[in-house]
C-alpha cells in the first residue's frame, strides 16, 4: 500500500522554470530598491513576475511588519508577536513609490489581529499618503479578513483604493487546514460586503496543488461571482519550506486554461490563470 509521502511529486515540472528577470526598467528599479532599502514583497518573496511588473510600473508593499499572528498552512511569513505600528509606514510607502516612478501600487500587509482596528488605520492612511505623494498612482489593496468587522473594512471603504482584494486561497473543503484561522464564508462576506458599500472592482485569489478536484474549484470560483467579484487570479501552490503543506499534485497549464474559459463565462471581468500567476499578477490590467 502507498503512503501519501509516495504520492507527492517532487520534481518540478518544465512549465514551472522562470526566466531571470531583465530590461532596462527591471534594472533600474532594482538599482533603486537596493540604493534606498525599500521593502517590496516583490523581492522578498523572490516572485517569478518580479521583473514582468516591474517593466510595466507594477511593484507590491507589505505593511504593519513581517510577523503574522496566524499560522496558515501555506505562507512562508513569520508568525509571532508582532513588532508596534510604525505610524511613519504610510509616509514610507508613499515615498517608495515615489523613488520607484511606480504607476500602479498594490499594498498587502500581514494579519494583526493582536490590534483593536485590525491594523486598518494604517491601512487607510496608507492609502491617503500615497493618493497625496502620488496623484497619478492607481492602487489595489490586497487585505485581511479583519475578522469580518465591518468597522475595519469601512475604512477600506472610506479610503476607496481603485481595486480591493481578498484571497480566498484554496476551496471551502481545505479552508481549515490551508487557513486555519480564516473561515471561507467569512471571507466570501468581507467580498460582498466591500462591494456593496461601492468598491468599484473586486479581487479575490486561490492557489491549487493543494489537494482540491476540480469540481471543488469550479464551486469556489462561482461562489465567488455570486458575490459579485470581478477579478479571479489563480496560480500554482508552491511550498515555502518543508515545515509547509506539501505540493500535492502540479496543475497543467491546459487545466489552468479550463478555469480560465470558466471563469469568463461566468462573467469575471478578469481571470488570471496559469501556473505561475500570483494575486498581484498583472494588477495593473484589473482596474479596467
Amino acid at each position: 500500500m502507498e503512503t501519501v509521502a509516495e504520492n507527492i511529486p517532487t520534481t518540478k515540472p518544465k512549465w514551472l522554470k522562470v526566466k531571470l528577470p531583465i530590461g532596462q526598467k527591471y534594472t533600474e528599479l532594482r538599482g533603486l530598491v537596493d540604493k534606498y532599502s525599500l521593502n517590496t514583497i516583490c523581492t522578498s518573496g523572490s516572485c517569478p513576475n518580479m521583473g514582468e511588473c516591474w517593466g510595466e510600473g507594477t511593484a507590491t508593499f507589505m505593511i504593519l511588519g513581517n510577523v503574522c499572528t496566524r499560522s496558515c498552512g501555506f505562507c512562508g511569513v513569520k508568525t509571532g508577536r508582532p513588532e508596534t505600528v510604525d505610524w511613519d509606514e504610510p509616509e514610507k510607502v508613499a515615498r517608495s513609490i515615489k523613488i520607484m516612478n511606480i504607476k500602479h501600487a498594490v499594498v498587502t500587509s500581514v494579519d494583526r489581529d493582536d490590534l483593536k482596528d485590525g491594523g486598518s488605520i494604517i491601512w487607510m492612511e496608507t492609502v491617503r499618503a500615497i493618493r497625496r505623494m502620488n496623484p497619478q498612482t492607481t492602487l489595489e489593496t490586497l487585505i485581511p479578513d479583519f475578522q469580518g468587522m465591518e468597522r475595519n473594512l469601512d475604512r477600506i471603504v472610506e479610503a476607496n483604493p481603485e481595486v480591493v482584494s481578498h484571497n480566498m486561497e484554496t476551496v471551502r473543503r481545505l479552508t481549515r487546514e490551508v487557513r486555519i484561522q480564516a473561515k471561507y464564508d467569512r471571507s466570501l462576506e468581507v467580498l460582498r460586503y466591500l462591494k456593496e458599500k461601492g468598491i468599484n472592482r473586486t479581487k479575490s485569489g486561490i492557489m491549487l496543488g493543494l489537494g482540491e478536484t476540480e469540481e471543488e474549484v469550479f464551486q469556489t470560483m462561482t461562489d465567488l461571482r455570486n458575490a459579485n467579484v470581478d477579478v479571479v487570479t489563480i496560480g500554482q501552490y508552491l511550498q515555502p519550506s518543508k515545515k509547509h503543506l506539501p505540493v500535492k499534485e502540479f496543475i497543467t497549464p491546459e487545466q489552468f486554461a479550463r478555469y480560465e474559459k470558466f471563469g469568463l463565462e461566468l462573467g469575471f471581468r478578469h481571470v488570471e490563470s496559469g501556473p505561475l500567476v500570483r494575486s498581484s499578477y498583472k494588477a495593473q490590467k484589473h482596474i479596467l
